[in-house]
């Protein structure tokens, strides 16, 4: 089992820190957590600082665990400075794929209330005091009603962007490399496992934002974000042989 690495470790420490403080000081998990763009509570440094934020105790136990196990495999190879570009990346990038995609579904409901008569102004206004017309159910759909209540008002906490690219990452390096689940106690290879986690998320996603039914509190776009970050990012290193490059 591979020992763990010094920046991995200080990551996790970092975490756990956060987690400790946002106990102790509750107002700081608003203030830190990823609010969406129009949102009042929304703040720069949030893309950054929600992938150190976590909700419960299984969400970080999980997140440091797999960043455990698959992250210190790659900071051994890559070295600190280039595994901690690639980490902060697929955390951001995570953030602002999820963004993206919750505008768009934001967007999409916010502009038929428009097209209704409603101001802009007014929706805000609405939706800023945590609230929602009667009135709006006339016109839009219930997956339109819950994909504007949803993007504007729910905030997005967690390593879970960055672990997904970590993940990526291992699965390009350690194809053949088998893992054993805790809840499904069968070797399987990463080159397997991770795509089928992705198509997991991709369904999961899928159903909860947009087509078929109710979110189950998931961020599953941001995993699917950081992991094309994290793709994006290998694909991009194995062209021009930097992969085999360590930067430290």
């Amino acid at each position: 089992m591979m020992r763990i690495t010094e920046t991995v470790k200080q990551l996790i420490i970092i975490n756990i820190l956060f987690f400790i403080g946002t106990i102790v000081v509750p107002q700081a998990y608003s203030f830190l957590a990823l609010h969406f763009p129009l949102n009042p509570e929304f703040k720069l440094w949030q893309p950054v600082t929600h992938m150190f934020m976590h909700g419960n105790v299984p969400h970080i136990l999980f997140n440091m665990l797999g960043l455990w196990m698959f992250g210190s495999a790659l900071e051994h190879f890559w070295g600190t400075s280039k595994f901690l570009f690639f980490y902060l990346s697929c955390g951001i990038g995570a953030a602002l794929v999820n963004i993206g995609i919750d505008y768009a579904l934001f967007n999409n409901a916010l502009q038929v209330l428009i097209e209704n008569g409603y101001s802009k102004a007014d929706i805000l206004s609405v939706l800023n005091e945590g609230k929602i017309l009667v009135a709006w159910k006339d016109v839009l759909s219930p997956i339109q009603l819950q994909n504007l209540v949803s993007s504007y008002m729910t905030s997005g906490v967690g390593a879970s962007g960055a672990l997904y690219g970590i993940m990526i990452a291992f699965a390009f390096m350690f194809p053949n490399a088998e893992l054993m689940l805790i809840f499904f106690p069968i070797p399987i290879k990463a080159k397997y496992f991770v795509p089928g986690l992705l198509a997991f998320d991709l369904f999961m996603g899928v159903k909860g934002n947009a087509v078929i039914g109710q979110g189950d509190g998931v961020a599953h776009f941001a995993h699917l974000g950081g992991a094309l970050v994290g793709f994006l990012i290998m694909w991009y290193w194995k062209k021009n042989q930097f992969n085999k490059n360590r930067w430290n």
